[in-house]
């Protein structure tokens, strides 16, 4: 059974991402490198989110966990 994720902030972080490169996503919210994976999902049945960046941009990446395009923001924040 999976538990529910934590919300490590409401806004969302700002990185840069480079295109072609794949990043791990953490969708559990325990990760201590937010909004990246480190492995503390381990245990809650909460996997990251694999993706590799279409362009090298400074992105904003969820990170209340609750968007509904994900990694991305899409001020789902705001509701909460």
């Amino acid at each position: 059974m999976s538990e529910e994720p934590e919300r490590p902030q409401l806004s969302p972080y700002q990185v840069q991402l480079e295109e072609g490169k794949r990043y791990a996503w953490c969708r559990c919210g325990r990760s201590q490198k937010q909004p990246f994976c480190d492995g503390a999902h381990a245990g809650t049945g909460i996997e990251p989110l694999m993706f590799t960046a279409e362009r090298t941009e400074m992105a904003l990446l969820c990170g209340c966990k609750d968007t509904g395009d994900p990694p991305y923001c899409d001020g789902s924040h705001m509701l909460l």
